[in-house]
């Protein structure tokens, strides 16, 4: 009987899609991988992540990796081997603030620390939350005017601005918003 069970666990764990809908009861359709309620005015946060700046890299890292370093207030993704700054600089703005990132610095890290979504298992993928499928997509928190309607966010939030239509993001000081011209 034991192993009938495991038998079938299998089967449907390997038949089943990965879909996670946050906030709301499910995905709006099955090119979704990762979907937030847009019901509150609430944005993900990137983790904060200090770019080693004599080597620009931090361990482990591969392409697409999306992150805010506290150490110069800015988004960056890793495109070819290399960290890209997302975050525009803003000669007028003058200096970013500093984050204060002492909560976190006193904690260890558990490398095995991880969600999965999706149904591809590349063990080279490292990160908190990797979202693994090829043909599936996060949908970001959907917030209208996050720069008026988001009391107090944190450094490395990110929201859709459903009147804007852009992506809105939260250096710690300012907002930017990323989207066609």
């Amino acid at each position: 009987m034991k192993s009938i069970l495991i038998a079938g666990g299998l089967l449907v764990s390997f038949t089943c899609f990965s879909q996670v809908a946050v906030g709301k009861a499910s995905v709006t359709n099955t090119s979704v991988s990762l979907e937030f309620g847009n019901s509150e005015n609430r944005g993900l946060i990137l983790p904060w992540v200090k770019v080693d700046p004599s080597t620009n890299t931090i361990p482990n890292m591969v392409d697409g990796m999306v992150i805010f370093d506290p150490s110069d207030s800015k988004v960056k993704v890793v495109v070819a081997g290399t960290w890209q700054a997302l975050s525009a600089y803003d000669p007028n703005a003058g200096t970013p603030a500093s984050v204060d990132t002492a909560l976190q610095d006193t904690k260890t890290e558990v490398p095995s620390a991880m969600v999965r979504i999706g149904n591809t298992v590349n063990p080279d993928l490292s990160g908190i939350l990797v979202l693994s499928d090829t043909n599936k997509a996060m949908i970001l928190p959907k917030v209208a005017s996050p720069h008026l309607n988001i009391v107090n966010p944190a450094p490395g939030l990110v929201v859709y601005d459903t009147t804007a239509h852009q992506v809105a993001v939260f250096n710690g000081q300012a907002w930017s918003f990323w989207g066609p011209n």
